[in-house]
């Protein structure tokens, strides 16, 4: 109970936001006393003593993209799921509502988008749709929000959340006003009847979220779907998650009949590689896993200004490890165009990488080829020396189990490795010298 002051008149009833002496609406001197109200307040509950109904994560089916969501969908959640047209956000979707409706799980599609022959065209290429899987082709708020409330879904997905409309909102259809008044009802009918929720979003030109950055304070989780349109890798990332890790990554490959997972994380193994100057293995972490990668690197004579492209790496690492080559290793590249980027469509783009980008530029500008089965692992520094990197353990296993017998990494991180041979390096111009094949 929470006790509140205030005061009033005894003759008259008039309030006074404090004491006075003399009444100021009926004039009447010494009428005015102190009045106690008993305001009911929530009594705090311990975290403790706080039970945990472990079913309300429900599972969606798909290991990969359980992987980023933690386990699962959370009953009355929100997932906020966007990327590019065309990267397959849709496809995700859907595949992850069959999974659902194929263990008896009720689950509704809001098409806002596209009419229900449209979404069963669609549905029908990825395979046998289940019975328990219903759509229902609005685009008003309201519609979708008493299928929510009269139904109670496992899993409700709008497609898309921008082109819901609101009757109470006068603003024009797909305004941020619009996407933000019919996000807020809907979470709230999906908390209301503990129902999964899952709004797909639009991408602006420059690859962010459209709509209002209140939306992503809005919900629960934020996933993004990446990948070149014109590769087959994608990857699902968790930039917002209220119920498990943040950064978290699922790996599919698109294929005609959809999504198809890569629980080992690779597109090839390191021994697919061609035997040809400018191509290193190394190990990128991202989330809680170590994937394998291809470095690539190609250095070629231009006319006028050398170009830099920098593609699935960072284009500021590049930048950084092509002057270190300059002033510590003393390759001349200030001529040459350089190209980098990774096989397979994988970005590489923490400074795990740096050693090995700057070795596969090194051996492509030099002509000499890197021995298969050997890959690096270290940040290269302004000093060129070889900085450690986080997680070298969980690395070294990724490379054992592609064949990897040969590591070259930072002279402070050389602990016992059964299966990997480590070879040791201080500086980026050591790893040339082991990289280097020994000439007769």
């Amino acid at each position: 109970m929470k006790t509140r002051t205030s005061y009033a008149c005894g003759t008259c009833g008039a309030s006074s936001p404090r004491w006075v002496g003399r009444c100021q609406s009926c004039g009447e001197w010494n009428a005015v006393s102190e009045q106690y109200d008993h305001e009911r307040i929530a009594a705090p509950t311990s975290l403790l003593a706080t039970t945990i109904d472990e079913g309300l994560v429900v599972a969606s089916g798909l290991a990969e993209l359980d992987r980023v969501l933690g386990g699962g969908f959370v009953a009355g959640s929100t997932t906020l799921l966007f990327g590019e047209p065309g990267v397959g956000k849709s496809t995700l979707a859907l595949q992850a509502m069959r999974s659902l409706a194929a263990r008896a799980a009720s689950v509704v599609l809001v098409a806002a988008e596209e009419s229900a022959a449209q979404v069963a065209r669609r549905a029908r290429r990825l395979g046998p749709v289940p019975a328990d899987l219903a759509v229902v082709a609005t685009g008003d708020v309201s519609s979708a929000e008493q299928v929510i409330a009269r139904f109670r879904p496992t899993l409700v997905v709008v497609d898309s959340v921008s082109a819901l409309r609101d009757d109470r909102v006068t603003a024009a259809s797909g305004s941020t006003t619009q996407v933000r008044a019919a996000a807020e009802r809907l979470c709230a009918a999906a908390k209301a009847a503990d129902t999964a929720l899952i709004l797909i979003g639009h991408v602006t030109k420059d690859g962010e979220l459209a709509g209002p950055r209140a939306l992503e304070h809005l919900v629960d989780t934020v996933l993004r779907i990446e990948g070149d349109r014109h590769g087959t890798l994608r990857i699902v990332r968790a930039l917002k998650h209220r119920f498990g890790p943040t950064g978290e990554v699922g790996l599919f490959e698109m294929a005609n009949d959809g999504l198809r997972e890569l629980p080992d994380g690779s597109l090839s193994p390191p021994g697919a590689a061609l035997e040809v100057p400018g191509v290193v293995w190394s190990v990128t972490n991202d989330g809680s896993r170590s994937l394998s990668v291809e470095l690539q690197a190609l250095v070629a004579s231009g006319a006028g200004t050398p170009r830099r492209v920098a593609h699935q790496v960072s284009s500021q690492r590049l930048a950084l490890l092509l002057a270190v080559l300059e002033a510590r290793c003393h390759l001349d590249l200030g001529s040459l165009d350089v190209f980098a980027t990774t096989a397979g469509g994988l970005p590489a783009v923490e400074p795990g990488v740096d050693a090995a980008l700057a070795l596969a530029v090194a051996s492509a500008a030099e002509g000499f080829v890197v021995a298969r089965g050997v890959a690096v692992i270290g940040e290269v520094g302004l000093a060129g020396e070889l900085r450690p990197v986080v997680g070298l353990d969980r690395r070294l296993g990724e490379l054992r189990r592609r064949g990897v017998e040969r590591v070259l990494v930072p002279a402070e991180m050389a602990p016992g490795s059964p299966g990997v041979e480590l070879v040791t390096c201080r500086s980026l111009l050591d790893v040339l010298e082991v990289a280097r094949p020994v000439t007769p």
